[in-house]
């Protein structure tokens, strides 16, 4: 692929750039150490237009395609990984759903709210005994009328606690696996819908995660998300370009560890000159470029892939896997180069090892990963 972003990307990715290095970044510890985003930081990106990125105009979106939600959602790492976060749970994964799923009822109704953020989403996929096996849902919903009725549960969901809108992937019959799975829109004020308390976490503070139990929840029928059994086709779907812009994020977030590395290396001393002139350290600075440059290849690629209508389910899940994982070695590395100092909570480099942890975890794990690459290529064979 072409690598040379085309002008109007250029410009979105200097005014990303300069909104989360002015607006954002001086939040980043008061988030971390309050486990919460202040309303109106989301206003803020909302006023950005950074959840309606990658989606049509006429839906509610900014446009910019693929491409352009991850040249975007790489600037929106050099802070807070929590601040893209609930970009990704409510217009990245939800709003993507209903988009995906339809129908054109469904789209005109909640897309223009999330996609301006008037209203946060969430997407209700894992359970506590179906997480990478997304096929062995046991929440189920049965038709009552012209109704659903949901019965289950839920668990590490993204913006549970703040969400006023969630997609909620049900099985009609569990014997039938991924042929019966169905998604519905439900609003926060239904009836049998109980969200958890936020969850502690490892990182990500400022990103809410909880538990939802369903009890007898009764969901009209004209809240489904596309055909019945069509739900697993749509999940899926979405998770390709929710693993897209997870991977363009690690790009980000590794691209900002790198360049402290390299400020790190030539400003600190040791034995009478700076760190950076021992080959102890310009080899992981080297292995690290490489990384980013190579994931950040694959990133665009698949982006601009998705844009032109192409399948890309292999190529989101290679962008996902590569990134995620170059990430997770780059912010250890981050932590050996900075020394002691990168151990203490004084600096961001300690909070950045936290929260890339995650990345090989959600939305697809890098075993999982494997698996889809593996599949896809003993099914080409």
């Amino acid at each position: 692929m072409d690598p040379v972003l085309p002008e109007e990307l250029v410009m979105l990715q200097r005014s990303v750039r300069e909104f989360v290095e002015e607006k954002l970044a001086p939040l980043e510890r008061e988030i971390e150490e309050k486990d919460e985003i202040p309303r109106h930081v989301i206003d803020a990106m909302a006023g950005m237009g950074l959840f309606g990125l990658g989606f049509k105009e006429e839906v509610g979106g900014q446009g910019f395609g693929k491409l352009g939600y991850c040249v975007a959602v790489e600037q929106l790492a050099r802070a807070n990984a929590s601040l893209w976060n609930v970009i990704g749970g409510s217009a990245g994964l939800c709003g993507t759903a209903i988009d995906i799923g339809g129908p054109d009822a469904l789209r005109s109704r909640f897309l223009p709210d999330l996609l301006s953020a008037r209203k946060i989403g969430a997407y209700g996929l894992s359970e506590p005994g179906a997480g990478s096996d997304a096929a062995g849902l046991k929440t189920t919903a049965r038709r009552d009328g012209d109704a659903y009725v949901i019965d289950g549960a839920k668990t590490f969901i993204t913006n549970a606690p703040i969400a006023d809108v969630f997609v909620i992937f049900t099985t009609l019959d569990p014997k039938l696996g991924s042929k019966a799975i169905t998604a519905f829109v439900v609003e926060r004020a239904t009836a049998g819908l109980e969200v958890g308390r936020n969850d502690a976490k490892m990182g990500l503070h400022g990103s809410t995660t909880a538990q939802l139990y369903f009890r007898e929840m009764r969901v009209p029928a004209s809240q489904r998300v596309g055909e019945e059994g069509k739900g697993f086709a749509i999940a899926l779907a979405t998770l390709d370009y929710g693993r897209m812009g997870l991977a363009a994020h690690a790009v980000g977030a590794a691209q900002r560890l790198l360049e402290a590395c390299v400020a790190h290396a030539k400003t600190r001393t040791q034995f009478g000159r700076p760190i950076g002139t021992n080959q102890a350290i310009q080899w992981p600075l080297a292995d690290a470029a490489i990384e980013v440059h190579a994931a950040r290849l694959m990133v665009y690629d698949a982006a601009s892939r998705a844009d032109r209508g192409e399948r890309v389910t292999d190529r989101a899940s290679k962008a996902k896997l590569f990134a995620t994982e170059a990430l997770g070695r780059i912010a250890d590395a981050a932590v050996q180069i900075h020394g002691g100092m990168g151990y203490m909570r004084e600096l961001w480099i300690e909070r950045a090892y936290r929260d890339a942890r995650i990345y090989r975890i959600y939305e697809g794990t890098s075993e999982i990963q494997r698996l889809v690459i593996a599949q896809g290529l003993l099914a080409d064979s």
